[in-house]
């Protein structure tokens, strides 16, 4: 178990770590072509508007979904709080996908798609695969059945996928809004790479808590252990531990006997 939740961990990092500085590297260059015409105020408020459902569905409800259920995993089957963190789960996810949906529809209302640039290409395919990911959640095989463990790897790597196409999409969007409007969009993209980064952090420490809790540090309710406390409770094995006779005694006196 151990195993299959670094690896998942490992990659998501890795992306992270290779994607991020590409999607800054598109941004500073496309920042930098000039303004072909200026949106009406009408406009600029949908595509404010249809920023922030993209944000909203696929830069935040989506990635603390993945969270929460990460953490439904680390509980005992059947428990009440297992139940309500996968629920939670579905919850966040269905209101994702409606949200991105109601952008996707303000999109094709609202905009000119040409869908000759990133942005556009990469929202189609997102659209499209935030129904798919649904369909499949909603049809996952019961546990104990030979398909469950194939089901499980393509809703994750699926689900993976579509958070990290969304993340990067919000990026080139955050560009197009820059470009459209006229106006800077570097504080939002500041804020929204410490929401990532912090997202990506914590999604790392969920593999290492309980190891983190055992080595002393305070995390939550948790006191640290004391050297003395430790000193204590190793002289308590000591005690508890039966005692063995000499092995040297034992040898004597079975050469005298």
């Amino acid at each position: 178990m151990q195993t299959s939740l670094k690896l998942p961990s490992l990659a998501i990092s890795t992306c992270y770590v290779v994607l991020l500085p590409l999607v800054g590297c598109s941004y500073h260059e496309e920042g930098n072509q000039p303004n072909s015409h200026k949106l009406s105020p009408q406009m600029t408020s949908n595509v404010t508007v249809h920023g922030l459902l993209s944000w909203f569905s696929m830069g935040f409800l989506m990635p603390v979904g993945i969270l929460i259920i990460r953490m439904s995993v680390r509980e005992e089957r059947g428990t009440t709080r297992a139940r309500v963190l996968f629920y939670l789960h579905v919850i966040l996810q269905m209101l994702s996908v409606l949200l991105a949906t109601a952008g996707a529809v303000m999109s094709l209302k609202s905009f000119e798609n040409s869908f000759n640039n990133h942005h556009q290409r990469l929202g189609l395919a997102l659209y499209g695969g935030i129904w798919v990911q649904a369909l499949i959640g909603f049809f996952r095989p019961h546990r104990g059945k030979k398909e469950r463990s194939f089901w499980y790897m393509v809703h994750w790597m699926l689900g993976t996928l579509i958070s990290l196409v969304g993340i990067i999409n919000i990026y080139t969007g955050l560009n197009a809004y820059h470009k459209r409007t006229q106006r800077s969009s570097g504080l939002w993209t500041l804020l929204f790479t410490a929401e990532v980064s912090f997202i990506a952090v914590y999604y790392l420490i969920q593999d290492k808590r309980e190891y983190i809790q055992k080595q002393g540090v305070i995390l939550g309710n948790l006191e640290p252990i004391t050297q003395d406390e430790e000193n204590v409770q190793r002289q308590n094995r000591k005690e508890l531990l039966p005692q063995q006779p000499c092995g040297k005694h034992n040898a004597l006196k079975n050469l005298f006997d």
